[in-house]
């Protein structure tokens, strides 16, 4: 029941410190150094995915969108990609990469055509349009980006860089399947 002197606050996230000490009573074997970094990680991750999703929203594109223009960026002119190579750079099924392709159409953000070489394959290629949205977005990520590292030497930013790489490297082969969306987390 709330106070009488108004509603009730949300529970707080506890401080990193005070919630590496809750694991500590709780499980004395816990390593405090290994739990503090991947703790930060998650907690930075998740609060970096909501910063970029309200950037993205103001900017009238969703993340999930983001995410393809990024890819059909990265292959280069023409930036033309089939739908299922799409899927599999995005960890997706080719249902969801389907919804997402029919949504970045209609919004003229890409364009699904037949490959003229080949009638059965189905080309997706970015628009002006949609090349043009990539790069405000990249625009506000460089912003958004250089704020959150603004209190990083160049020295440090260089070595947090390397060790995020050695970390996801040393991830990447011990779970090889894991770059895409687990389903058992949808």
């Amino acid at each position: 029941m709330p106070a009488a002197d108004g509603p009730a606050s949300p529970p707080q996230e506890l401080d990193l410190d005070e919630q590496i000490a809750a694991y500590q009573r709780e499980f004395p074997e816990v390593d405090p150094q290994v739990e503090k970094v991947v703790t930060a990680l998650g907690r930075l991750n998740r609060r970096m995915n909501v910063g970029y999703g309200r950037h993205l929203s103001a900017l009238g594109i969703s993340n999930a969108e983001w995410e393809v223009l990024k890819a059909l960026v990265v292959v280069g002119k023409p930036y033309r990609l089939g739908p299922g190579d799409l899927a599999k750079r995005l960890g997706l099924t080719p249902a969801a990469m389907t919804h997402r392709i029919d949504r970045m159409v209609t919004e003229g953000l890409v364009t699904r055509d037949r490959d003229e070489s080949n009638r059965v394959r189905v080309i997706v290629e970015l628009t002006d349009e949609g090349r043009g949205k990539w790069l405000e977005t990249m625009r506000m990520a460089a912003a958004f980006e250089a704020d959150l590292l603004q209190d990083l030497s160049t020295d440090e930013r260089a070595v947090l860089g390397d060790v995020l790489q050695r970390l996801l490297r040393r991830v990447e082969v011990a779970q090889p399947d894991a770059g895409g969306r687990l389903e058992d987390l949808d």
